[in-house]
């Protein structure tokens, strides 16, 4: 947990840096304003947004506070809140009972349903019991590294026998979700914060914001294009699986994007060490291991919530098989940072990348 939220800070002071402090005079009537705030999605959120006053800002950053904060109760599978059915509701009724769910909650558990029917997924959101037991080897490695360990693989694959996404029994005309295996555990950690994050972002803009960026640790959704009479596009730093909090420069590169989303998974999150080795979070189903086809994985396309299923999907699965993926879906661009620091992305992410000679000011 402690190392997750160093390389949040490191992102969110990457979008910092391009969008600058507190309060900042733009162009004509607008003004840039920013924000932080915590306590949601284990993550720092960063919301920047062009405004005519701070008042206006501030009605659109509590309305995304409180909003994140509904989000985070609602995706919860660790807590429960009075009056809220979430995830652990949805888990602690596994082969007992139905449970009648909010739209949000039912929508996300849909969406990655099908996606990994459909895909022939290993984004699977009914991988719980394993992503459990990693969940409590990690954490007793962080609090105690002298003995930290990997898991038994016996443990592993009985696990895996409860995770069948088809044991995912959803109603549609109730709003009610069943786990018909008893012993399943569902785990949206890896689409969550992106999900969240496109939520947000269409109702703040429904609500009137013209121009805006928010952050939730790997995954940035912008609205509409810097008000600063300079710019067309944002820029968004990608973060260097290599650098750390002291890096001079933290940036792989910076992408160039108007309304859309950039998302990163990587192995610099989540992870413990045993016996001098890094396991990161990110757990292949077919190995039940964590991947290490990458050291990070950064899509760029429309809806946050989408990018995040997407990126997490790349970055289990093997090169030649992730580039086919992306030329299917459309409307996708993604880079791909190698074990051994190799940079390969799609022909569409050249186009709006620094270091291919992309840039946001107007033309």
């Amino acid at each position: 947990m402690r190392k997750t939220v160093s390389a949040v800070l490191v992102f969110c002071f990457l979008l910092l840096t391009i969008t600058g402090c507190r309060t900042q005079p733009a162009a004509g009537k607008y003004t840039r304003f920013s924000d932080t705030f915590m306590g949601t999605f284990n993550t720092v959120i960063v919301v920047v947004a062009y405004a005519e006053t701070e008042e206006e800002f501030s009605t659109y950053y509590e309305m995304i506070q409180v909003r994140y904060q509904e989000l985070h109760k609602l995706y919860d599978i660790y807590n429960d809140y009075d009056g809220i059915n979430n995830i652990k509701t949805v888990n602690d009724n596994a082969g007992i009972q139905p449970v009648q769910v909010e739209e949000d909650l039912l929508d996300i558990i849909l969406m990655a349903k099908e996606w990994t029917l459909s895909q022939d997924g290993r984004t699977n959101i009914a991988l719980g019991p394993v992503l459990k037991i990693w969940h409590d080897y990690r954490i007793d490695g962080i609090d105690f590294p002298e003995g930290a360990k990997l898991p038994p693989m016996e443990l592993l694959q009985e696990a895996a026998k409860h995770t069948d996404v088809n044991q995912i029994i959803i109603d549609k005309q109730k709003s009610t979700i069943f786990l018909a295996d008893s012993r399943m555990r569902l785990d949206i950690g890896a689409i969550a914060k992106g999900y969240a994050t496109e939520l947000v972002a269409r109702e703040v803009e429904a609500a009137g914001l013209k121009s805006g960026a928010i952050s939730a640790g790997g995954n940035i959704r912008t609205i509409g294009k810097p008000l600063d009479g300079i710019r067309d596009k944002w820029g968004i730093g990608i973060f260097d699986p290599d650098s750390t909090l002291f890096s001079v420069d933290r940036d792989l590169d910076t992408v160039f994007i108007t309304d859309a989303s950039v998302v990163s998974s990587g192995d610099y999150q989540r992870y413990y060490f045993v016996d001098g080795k890094p396991y990161h979070h990110l757990i292949d189903p077919r190995t039940l291991m964590p991947a290490t086809y990458f050291r990070a994985v950064t899509v760029v396309t429309p809806d946050s919530g989408y990018a995040d299923l997407v990126s997490t999907e790349l970055f289990l699965m093997p090169f030649e098989e992730g580039i086919s993926l992306v030329q299917s879906l459309g409307n996708v661009e993604a880079l791909w940072v190698m074990p051994d620091g190799e940079v390969k992305m799609t022909e569409g992410m050249k186009l709006i990348l620094r270091s291919q000679g992309a840039t946001g000011q107007k033309q």
